[in-house]
């Protein structure tokens, strides 16, 4: 206990001056919104993982990539700073960049756009006031996905009549260097929240630098007794480097180079390669309460991107418009004994990408290769019943029917004139119960399909052949748990164990030239166990050296296998998923210590990965050590003045966070930095 005495009082990371210094939060106390109406975290039917604001708060505010990894079941990789990756219960394998499968919304908004790509590095984490992640297939109410949901909530609005200002300053190695503003103000009627921030890095590998500017503002109008509009509009300029895979041979020689070149293909420097996104989305929802029973909401929402990427073997520009609305109703009935509520609405948007690729001379557009036209319309309607009986067991059903459609013709060459592919309408149910044994521990089940068409960037991959053989993949999710949850005590476990059998697994290939092309390849088998806990070693108390300390893990087995998986005449069956860990655990420590100083060091494992469908090639394991301190009793000029310094990667473990699986040549790694640190100011108003 010595030992950890001083190591926590060498720790900690950066708190958020919005947030109360008690981020030990009783779990039961949780209120969310999964399945549109509010209910307690305790007896939600699902494997449903919450991140406070003040659990965020304790994570590095670069970016969504550790707070997102403090999910079990959850894995989410950076390739270079701003490259995210994100799995939920599942392998990357359709994702050499970006996120698929999954649907994220930000508010009532679907920030994926019709073709099945999400722009979520756009947003910044400071962003997203909490996360609610709803893991395995979630299409009954939200659509076509096959992994899972992702809900964000803009920064909350304050309470009435208050109005508060914040800036923060903050700097570190590699020429990190962040500042974010934040203005809200809520009266008796408006209300709103305002944020910009600004971050740049050069990065830790060779040609690997990143910038962000973001502009958020989150307004609401209670325009009367019984109804509201709230409206969200971000623009984002993002703009990073690629650096590139790296055999194992030059991983192990030189981590921080980028790709160099190989014969007559050029290495990722010298052609500047890299991702220039600026980002301008918006939306309004009207949410009507009719009577205490029924209410109405309605959601439009638009984005636009433009979207550059100088790679090795060509520059792509793509301009992309989505358009779309989202309505439902609900009904609520209420009694002693029974408590039901009914929703029923539908959701459609469509995405047009205009894709244009050119010869890059580095880092310039040169003489245009090919350029395509593609349009995306996903529509479907959904109905959603949940029933309480004795407020003791929670029963739901629900449902959506999927329609999945795109065009797509040529404008250089004009091989290919205007042609429609629709895809067969899928029925997506979910059928879910969980029961309050006592009042501090639920049991639940639920059985859900999962399905997924394939997105815009497969149909088209960079090989710049329109694949219209590419069918969807999709699959049966079966899976229970428990949650312990006490009003008061020292111990909370949130416990699942699911097995998911997906056919028609999307999976990316690639040809001799590095470009790449999708396969439906075959099917996968997915059995995995999932486990959080909470240990409250010590509770507020207001003597000793440490006043409040509480212990987190979260846990992660998965025995992931190809099932009738096979390429170019190789049966994969039996053989690991790629990308995807065994087992992972973190483990986060939190304390309070006197004189407003609190502390935190969280510890990261995570277990050997399979780099090929072969499983001839693999990642070694790695431990992650993080720390840091933050001081809040101080000000200045009267101002309530926060002080804290983080150190990431203390341990200087060398790994790969963010393979490229199946990479020709062998070129599996892209490395993460090494050991870091930060430290920076913020002042509230």
């Amino acid at each position: 206990m010595k030992i950890l005495a001083i190591i926590l009082c060498c720790a900690g990371l950066q708190a958020n001056s919005q947030i109360k210094s008690d981020t030990a939060h009783i779990l039961n106390e949780i209120t969310i919104r999964p399945y549109f109406s509010p209910q307690p975290l305790l007896r939600t039917t699902g494997a449903v993982a919450v991140i406070e604001p003040g659990q965020a708060a304790l994570q590095p505010v670069k970016s969504f990539v550790p707070v997102m990894n403090t999910i079990a079941g959850v894995r989410m990789e950076e390739r270079s700073p701003g490259s995210y990756r994100l799995s939920i219960r599942g392998s990357l394998l359709r994702s050499p960049f970006g996120i698929r499968n999954i649907k994220i919304y930000v508010e009532d908004f679907p920030l994926t756009d019709a073709g099945g790509n999400t722009y979520l590095n756009a947003m910044d984490i400071t962003a997203a006031g909490n996360i609610t992640v709803l893991k395995g297939p979630q299409s009954g109410i939200y659509g076509a996905n096959s992994g899972g949901v992702v809900l964000l909530n803009p920064s909350a609005l304050l309470t009435q009549d208050s109005l508060q200002l914040s800036a923060a300053l903050s700097g570190g190695s590699f020429g990190l260097f962040r500042e974010s503003i934040a203005i809200g103000k809520t009266g008796k009627k408006y209300s709103f929240n305002l944020q910009h921030s600004y971050q740049r890095s050069d990065g830790y590998r060779d040609n690997s630098a990143m910038k962000r500017n973001y502009t958020q503002l989150f307004q609401q109008w209670n325009y009367s007794s019984k109804a509201n509009l709230s409206a969200l509009l971000f623009y984002s300029d993002l703009a990073y480097r690629t650096p590139g895979g790296l055999t194992e041979a030059q991983f192990a020689d030189n981590p921080a180079a980028s790709r160099p070149a190989a014969g007559k293909i050029p290495g990722a420097s010298e052609q500047r390669a890299g991702i220039y996104s600026k980002t301008l989305f918006g939306g309004i929802t009207n949410q009507w309460d009719i009577s205490s029973k029924f209410r109405q909401v309605t959601s439009v929402f638009a984005s636009y991107t433009d979207f550059k990427n100088p790679f090795i073997t060509n520059y792509e520009q793509r301009y992309e418009s989505t358009l779309g609305l989202r309505t439902y109703v609900e009904y609520v009935e209420n009694s002693t004994n029974l408590n039901w509520k009914f929703n029923l609405g539908f959701e459609h948007a469509k995405t047009h990408s205009d894709v244009r690729n050119y010869d890059n001379n580095q880092g310039t557009r040169g003489t245009r290769q090919k350029q395509d036209e593609l349009n995306a319309a996903g529509t479907f309607g959904f109905a959603h019943i949940n029933v309480d009986i004795f407020n003791r067991i929670l029963i739901e059903f629900s449902a959506s029917l999927n329609d999945y459609r795109y065009h797509y013709s040529s404008s250089f060459p004009k091989e290919i004139a205007q042609r429609k592919q629709v895809l067969d309408l899928q029925l997506m149910p979910r059928a879910a119960v969980s029961w309050l044994i006592t009042p501090d521990l639920v049991w639940n089940a639920s059985l859900s399909r999962g399905y997924s068409p394939p997105s815009l960037a497969e149909i088209r991959a960079s090989d710049q052949v329109i694949n219209t053989d590419l069918q969807p993949e999709k699959g049966w999710n079966l899976e229970s748990g428990f949650k312990y949850i006490p009003a008061a005590g020292f111990f909370q476990l949130d416990f699942t164990a699911f097995s998911y059998r997906l056919s028609q697994a999307i999976v990316r290939r690639l040809n001799e030239n590095d470009t790449e092309y999708f396969i439906n390849a075959g099917g996968t088998r997915q059995n995995g166990l999932e486990a959080s806990t909470s240990f409250f070693l010590l509770k507020d108390r207001k003597n000793g050296l440490i006043r409040k300390l509480t212990l987190r893990n979260a846990a992660t087995f998965s025995h992931f296998r190809f099932a009738g998986y096979s390429n170019t005449n190789q049966d994969y069956s039996g053989k690991k998923l790629s990308g995807v860990p065994a087992f992972g655990l973190v483990s986060g420590l939190e304390g309070t210590l006197p004189q407003g100083f609190s502390t935190f060091i969280q510890h990261n494992y995570t277990s050997s990965i399979p780099l090929n469908d072969a499983n001839t090639a693999t990642a070694k394991a790695y431990h992650l050590l993080q720390m840091g301190i933050n001081f809040r009793n101080t000000s200045i000029a009267g101002f309530p003045l926060e002080i804290f310094a983080t150190a990431d990667n203390i341990l200087n473990e060398r790994y790969s966070l963010g393979n490229d699986l199946n990479a020709a040549a062998g070129r599996y790694y892209n490395a993460a930095t090494l050991r870091n640190f930060s430290a920076g100011v913020k002042v509230s108003l």
